[in-house]
């Protein structure tokens, strides 16, 4: 991430060496960056370059196209230095200018000096937002309101892992108020990792589910690693937990701090008023009418989240009214599609629980138009994937739909699921997520289905299920 700092640099050379632990092992001349990358592809003049060992590819390949574009430091893994020098070597007598930093870990460097960038603003009001669904919507809401009364700096999209976070930190910049972060993890102790980085001081939990739980395990594992979002309170920091989730306890306890439980009834000036479908909730605030035009009751559960943190911050009725107003649905996310067809695109992410609310949101809606359900592979179940395929394939069962279409190896559970409670069922399964699978699909529908028919497009972001709706909706 990179913004302007006025040309000077993020962090000196003894911050980044004294938090990281590092060596200067090549270059000379004025230590400066004003953005950090971790990858080469997005270095622009003056970035810290970190580049990451992964599975099947090596960073430091990339350092010379990094410098090309610009790089004024790279962090470089110890092992890597030692064994290959002369490949740094190298590439410094073309580059004197340019510092090496040798580290232990290139990813754990990043976050420490991520950690050592944020102790720059002590006054910044620090937010962390997690849960198993729907923290990205959260997010958003919550920016939308905080935006009315404070300068707010969030990470863009869901850059919220090991390696998003700390890459969203570096562009807090002096003007900013508040730093409202949305905190992912899919393994064991990388909550703990990035609570280190910028030590919220109040947290916003959305849930307890199931996404990841192929990696983690349970859900009890899942609560234990997103408790660590509350590590840095030391006794002062505010917890906002949803009364209705069953690890609601559990995460109250966790906390060494204040809580706030919200939901449906936990703020008597908080009232609901009124499910209006796709067009998404009404309810008031101090007797002020608002609404979330996002469908569904989890995303109206997400917004009474954003509204009690907001509240706290001392944010009024009238400037919640107008965030909720001003705020947009992010791409793929309970995004609500006109045309032909009225498209439910909600495929950026899926688990067992948000493939359940979207099921059962469509399959709520009191309308006389048919409804359809294209339903993509969960991906990241491990052990637990046949079931919760299985499981959504029962609820299409009791859902009233008019037809269904399973995309993908996974959701053949799904498919068997339902043609066994209900073998008159209008459904197909596709094995694979191709171009061709896809474009079946959508001339089934638009063959069999009258126009104003509502989709949803449910999905795994792997699954690419988007390519649908362009061909629904007659746009190629």
């Amino acid at each position: 991430m990179s913004g302007d700092n006025g040309g000077k640099s993020l962090l000196t050379l003894e911050e980044v060496l004294e938090s990281t632990g590092g060596v200067h092992v090549l270059g000379a001349g004025e230590f400066c960056f004003t953005g950090v990358q971790t990858d080469s592809r997005n270095v622009t003049a003056g970035t810290l370059f970190v580049p990451l060992l992964g599975e099947k590819q090596d960073g430091h390949d990339y350092i010379p196209q990094a410098l090309e574009k610009g790089a004024s430091s790279v962090f470089i893994a110890m092992s890597s230095w030692e064994k290959r020098p002369d490949f740094f070597t190298e590439i410094s007598k073309s580059n004197p200018n340019v510092f090496f930093i040798a580290v232990e870990n290139t990813m754990h460097a990043l976050q420490k000096a991520a950690a050592r960038y944020v102790e720059h603003f002590p006054d910044l009001i620090r937010i962390g937002v997690t849960g198993s669904s729907g923290k990205t919507t959260a997010k958003e809401i919550l920016a939308s309101i905080l935006a009315q009364k404070y300068n707010v700096i969030t990470n863009p999209g869901n850059l919220n892992s090991e390696t998003g976070l700390p890459l969203s930190v570096f562009a807090i910049r002096e003007g900013h108020k508040v730093g409202l972060f949305e905190m992912g993890m899919n393994r064991r102790n990388e909550m703990a990792e990035i609570a280190s980085v910028l030590k919220p001081r109040f947290a916003l939990v959305t849930n307890i589910g199931t996404a990841h739980i192929g990696i983690l395990g349970s859900r009890q594992a899942i609560a234990e690693e997103k408790a660590h979002v509350f590590d840095y309170f030391n006794s002062f920091g505010t917890a906002f937990i949803p009364r209705d989730d069953d690890f609601a306890d559990f995460l109250a306890d966790s906390v060494d701090g204040n809580v706030v439980f919200y939901g449906e009834g936990m703020d008597k000036n908080v009232k609901f008023i009124k499910d209006d479908g796709l067009e998404g909730t009404e309810f008031s605030v101090d007797g002020v009418a608002c609404r979330i035009k996002l469908p569904g009751s989890y995303n109206y559960k997400n917004a009474l989240g954003a509204v009690a943190v907001a509240r706290l911050l001392g944010v009024s009725a009238m400037e919640i009214k107008v965030g909720l107003e001003k705020m947009e649905g992010a791409f793929g996310r309970s995004e609500v599609l006109h045309g032909k067809y009225t498209v439910v695109q909600d495929c950026y992410n899926a688990n067992p629980d948000s493939m359940e609310k979207a099921i059962e949101l469509i399959s709520s809606l009191e309308t006389k138009e048919k409804k359809v359900f294209v339903l993509g592979d969960m991906l990241e179940l491990g052990d637990a994937s046949f079931e919760a395929h299985s499981s959504a394939g029962a609820l299409c069962g009791k859902s009233g739909a008019d037809a269904f279409y399973f995309i993908g190896a996974e959701m053949k559970a799904a498919y068997d699921r339902l043609v066994s409670v209900n073998p008159s069922a209008n459904a197909k399964h596709y094995p694979d997520s191709s171009d061709e699978s896809v474009s079946q699909v959508a001339a089934d529908i638009r063959r069999t289905m009258p126009d104003s028919t509502c989709v949803l497009v449910k999905g795994s972001r792997g699954m690419r299920l988007e390519r649908l709706t362009p061909l629904l909706q007659e746009e190629c």
